[in-house]
């Protein structure tokens, strides 16, 4: 019988190597996909260590081809669709470990290796921050070891690492040049699928419960560094998505007909550089009330407006007149729609406009009574509002007295214009953080708000915050959380949130490596690039010049590292140099040395070309051997021997 052929196996240590590697690529994307998906790659990972770890065979190839089915469709399950950025990331995930466990030969090593590097570059699909950059560092050493441990399996991890260390330095000028002289380019690359921008943050409609629900996270959704002093926190209103049309459910934004007139007035200036977090709309932020700015436009609502959407980290600068008059002479078309109300909606609200209206003859004092109106009726603020029926203000204000800064703004507006002031509600953030590190603003998800603007005759819109009215530690130093009722905190992150100084302390130093990163490597767009050759003499520098600069540059750093690392002849010592001289002699005389003889074997096919010098010929072999393989160096004694041995020998 014929003997069963093993089954091939890699080394029990480059197989748990292998799983190092696979953890420090994988650990990254439990941040972007899933729990469960990363749960199953765990899993599979764990599986494959304990078979490494007990020397014991990989599983069956209809094995792991079952699992791959079932981790398609896990996939599916997940996103829906079977492609695109998301999908196709996770599956890479899941098809890494799974590719551990059929891993039996160097090819399915180098095809491993192959994958880290892809997972490496999918991480920055997801995210490009400093977090991400150093996991992409510390993946590709690590991939690079794993590499050369494949290639010198009895090399030591630490030579190992020395090795992928000097790989990673030789191309880091490279990395430079590519970075400050590629051509930038305002926008991506290459078209990305649609799942790629994701909306995130702050929408621009509102309905009970949707900012309720953003203000759980403690997601950074813009910094502001201003140029001087930065406002009070009762001033840090970031003013967002302006909300005119309601439809009895949900705030809209809608246009208005013409462009509002500004009465400047001579009082304060704010001027200050916003960086925005990406939310794929076209929306952007400023505090009350922004008179300039170099990459937007303003809505006759006085909000900010991008080009486009949002869908990359943007800088902006704004000034700011907090002071202005806006809207004075607004007409009554524009008042019209502000006044606007659906029929057959909150009936009890509209009852009570009503009353206020007959009661008060002027716009400012039916505003007072409104408020009046809604500090009397003792409502709750609270994250976990109760659910609201058709008539969601009616429900709000006169039967669960419970809500969060939408129902409040919501409520306020509808009663306004019940009582024939033009009203509207405004979405943004209100607040912020200063960080002592960098001095910058950061303003997080959390600090989301909504307030309303009334018009009023002869002082136009001004800002009336309802929520604020009731609950004025909203807006003070202490923030959202003081506003809330005893026993209900915030979710967002405990490190965003605790009290510990020295763990306060690091996410300030942290959040401050991360503001660095987005304005010196994130930041770094064509216009930065214009700015940087402007210092450097040369103001009119195109993609041509760039290319140039890049290929001269690169090719130098290339052309060195091929002259510093060029194949060198070795040294030769005495000894080689006497022995190749014989050899040479040997040729002459017609027996040259192959590349695969050792010196017996050369000596003894060229003993049968000269048989009667036999002797002489095998002594030169065997003196020369034991000083060249024997222990001690050759000393000037032996190596007169042996030049004494050649010189006797005559072909």
């Amino acid at each position: 019988m014929t003997a069963a052929t093993p089954t091939p196996r890699i080394p029990r240590r480059l197989a748990l190597q292998l799983c190092v590697l696979c953890a420090v690529c994988l650990w990254p994307y439990v941040l972007f996909q899933p729990w469960f998906l990363s749960t199953v790659s765990a899993l599979l990972l764990v599986w494959r260590v304990v078979l490494a770890w007990q020397d014991r065979p990989a599983p069956p190839q209809w094995l792991t081809l079952l699992f791959g089915i079932g981790c398609a469709a896990l996939v599916f399950y997940a996103y829906g669709i079977p492609v695109g950025r998301q999908p196709g990331l996770s599956a890479l995930c899941l098809l890494m470990p799974l590719k551990l466990l059929e891993t039996r030969r160097m090819r399915d090593v180098r095809a491993t290796l192959l994958l880290a590097f892809f997972l490496v570059v999918g991480m920055f699909a997801h995210e490009q921050s400093a977090l991400i950059a150093a996991a992409a560092a510390l993946a590709t050493l690590t991939s690079l070891t794993v590499a050369a441990l494949a290639q010198r399996p009895r090399a030591s991890v630490r030579s190992a690492v020395k090795v992928a260390a000097g790989l990673l330095g030789m191309g880091i000028p490279l990395m430079l040049v590519l970075f400050f002289l590629f051509p930038r380019i305002d926008g991506p690359l290459w078209g990305m699928p649609l799942d790629a921008y994701k909306t995130t943050g702050l929408s621009n409609r509102m309905r009970p419960g949707s900012i309720s629900q953003l203000i759980q996270s403690g997601e950074i959704a813009f910094r502001a560094a201003f140029n001087g002093k930065v406002p009070a926190p009762s001033e840090r209103y970031w003013r967002g998505p302006v909300l005119t049309h309601y439809d009895g459910s949900e705030w809209l934004p809608q246009t208005l007909p013409r462009e509002n007139e500004q009465f400047a007035d001579t009082g304060r200036e704010w001027q200050y550089t916003v960086t925005l977090e990406p939310h794929n709309l076209r929306w952007l932020l400023a505090l009350d009330y922004p008179v300039d700015s170099n990459v937007s436009n303003t809505r006759t609502d006085n909000s900010l407006i991008s080009r486009e959407p949002i869908r990359q980290r943007i800088r902006y600068s704004v000034t700011s007149r907090p002071d202005l008059q806006i809207g004075i002479d607004e007409d009554m078309a524009t008042r019209r729609i502000a006044m606007w109300l659906p029929r057959n909606f909150d009936p009890r609200t509209l009852a009570e406009g009503r009353r206020i209206a007959s009661e008060y003859k002027d716009d400012i004092t039916r505003m007072q009574a409104a408020l009046q109106f809604m500090r009397d009726r003792r409502l709750q603020y609270t994250l976990d509002p109760p659910p609201l029926g058709r008539n969601s203000v009616d429900d709000f204000l006169f039967v669960t007295g419970r809500g969060f800064c939408e129902h409040f703004s919501s409520a306020f507006v509808v009663l306004m214009r019940a009582a024939g002031v033009p009203a509207r509600v405004v979405t943004g953030y209100q607040g912020g953080e200063i960080n002592p590190i960098d001095g910058t603003l950061v303003v997080r998800q959390s600090d989301a708000h909504a307030w309303a603007e009334v018009w009023l005759q002869g002082r136009g819109w001004r800002r009336i915050d309802p929520t604020a009215a009731s609950f004025p530690q909203r807006i003070d130093e202490n923030g959202l959380q003081a506003s809330l009722p005893p026993g209900e905190t915030l979710s967002v992150p405990f490190v965003v949130r605790t009290d510990l100084a020295w763990l306060r302390d690091l996410r300030y130093r942290w959040e401050a490596v991360g503001n660095a990163w987005n304005q010196w490597v994130l930041g770094y767009n064509a216009q930065r690039q214009a700015e940087l050759f402007k210092r450097l003499g040369l103001p009119d520098a195109d993609w041509r010049t760039l290319v140039s600069l890049m290929a001269v540059a690169g090719g130098l750093w290339l052309g060195w590292l091929g002259w510093r690392y060029r194949a060198r002849r070795p040294q030769r010592d005495a000894l080689d140099k006497l022995w190749q001289g014989f050899c040479q002699r040997l040729a002459r005389a017609g027996v040259p040395r192959l590349d695969w003889e050792g010196a017996q074997d050369y000596i003894r096919r060229a003993s049968t070309h000269w048989p009667a010098q036999a002797d002489t010929l095998q002594g030169i072999a065997d003196h020369y051997t034991r000083m060249r393989y024997g222990p001690g160096i050759p000393d000037a004694e032996r190596m007169q021997q042996l030049r004494q041995l050649i010189d006797r020998f005559r072909p």
